[in-house]
């Protein structure tokens, strides 16, 4: 296999083990809530919300050094171990037990009845294993060195030196993670970071117990979260595919974009709290007979959650579009800092969601996404101004 087909495959392989994986996880955590809240008048005592907030609070921490670990123990083992990871978080939910629950949530961030309850999550938990043992088929690239070069070179240095140089790079992959995240376009880069990370929350963890708490919605309430699941996949799918495309060849640049994604949110967060009561996000077991400032309607709840997905792929779309730009030889450190500080957002959302009305979450969202669009508008301007400078087009941004 040519070492064009051998990176052709990897990549396929990489989109099919984390499509399962995330698949799994993702819509574990849609549901984790209105299954907890169910589960509480029981002998397990727990909460989604505080659960997903330790996730991403341990995920934030790791992903400083995270680069640091793959260039110890390589990339393909690190995916295995994660991925192991989010199985057993999964798993957990089939047969509960709380200090397993929130045991399973902090090894995760480092990488309806009883019985649909547990063929839900029996399922999950395959899909998921499924996407972890992908990854065992991933081709490792074929050694450019001569023959007898590679072991000419341990013979010489030894396995110490190995060892020695993996801890110099890993060293030196955490300071320049450090160093990089104090610098201007970082920092400005942050504020829409971490409204990424607050409206990720929302959707997909909060908006589902929403749904899955109104009363009003009538036997359908439990079904219509995995609905909500969907169009919010078509909304992110939909807007990835589009404005993916455009980025490569916008001769507008990508603020017409961010543009379009906080105004889209902003549509569905007026939507939302006419539609949602407001005690939805924290309801009990059984739901809630509230109203908001118009009756409960299904269509606009589904139609939200397009809207929230397809402003979800406008913001992510162009982050990493100009992260990637800005920081093309240092795009490892410079991702896990985009991560790092959307992922200690997440954690931070999830935690309040436990005790702020509904009211209050999207008023924290609108004004965390208002100053981040406007940081991302002077980044972007900025770019464009440098590359104006050195005679550049500004279409190649």
């Amino acid at each position: 296999m040519s070492p064009e087909s051998k990176k052709l495959f990897n990549i396929i392989i990489l989109g099919i083990s984390f499509m399962f994986i995330f698949t799994a996880f993702q819509t574990c955590g849609n549901i984790a809530q209105t299954v907890i809240t169910n589960l509480n008048n029981t002998d397990f005592h727990g909460s989604g919300y505080t659960s997903m907030s330790i996730i991403y609070g341990v995920f934030s921490a790791s992903n400083l050094i995270s680069p640091s670990v793959v260039a110890i123990v390589g990339p393909q083992l690190s995916m295995v171990v994660s991925g192991i990871f989010y199985s057993l978080y999964i798993a957990v939910f089939i047969q509960p037990a709380t200090w397993a629950f929130y045991t399973a949530s902090v090894f995760i961030g480092i990488a309806a009845a009883e019985s649909d309850r547990r063929t839900v999550f029996i399922a999950l938990t395959v899909i998921s294993l499924v996407g972890t043992v992908l990854f065992f088929l991933i081709r490792k690239q074929e050694d450019t060195k001569a023959p007898g070069e590679e072991d000419s070179a341990n013979e010489i240095l030894g396995d110490s030196s190995s060892a020695q140089n993996k801890m110099m790079r890993a060293v030196a992959a955490f300071k320049k993670s450090i160093k990089l995240s104090f610098t201007k376009e970082i920092l400005l880069l942050s504020v829409t970071t971490a409204y990424t990370g607050l409206e990720l929350t929302f959707f997909s963890g909060v908006y589902g117990t929403c749904i899955g708490a109104v009363n009003r919605f009538g036997s359908e309430e439990k079904s219509l979260i995995g609905l909500s699941g969907i169009f919010i996949g078509v909304g992110e799918i939909l807007g990835g595919g589009i404005f993916g495309l455009l980025s490569k060849n916008n001769r507008f640049g990508r603020n017409p974009v961010v543009m379009l994604g906080i105004i889209v949110h902003f549509i569905a967060f007026y939507l939302i709290f006419f539609n949602m009561p407001n005690g939805a996000p924290i309801a009990p077991m059984g739901g809630t007979d509230d109203i908001a400032y118009m009756i409960p309607s299904k269509e606009v709840a589904i139609f939200c959650s397009f809207l929230l997905g397809l402003g979800d792929s406008c913001f992510n779309t162009q982050l990493l579009s100009i992260l990637g730009f800005l920081y093309s030889e240092d795009s490892a450190p410079a991702f896990a800092i985009f991560k790092f500080v959307q992922s200690i957002c997440a954690a931070v959302a999830y935690f309040y969601s436990n005790y702020f009305l509904l009211q209050w979450q999207l008023l924290i969202m609108v004004v965390v996404g208002f100053f981040g669009t406007i940081t991302f508008f002077t980044v972007e301007w900025e770019a464009a101004a440098a590359l104006v400078a050195r005679g550049s087009d500004y279409r190649s941004i």
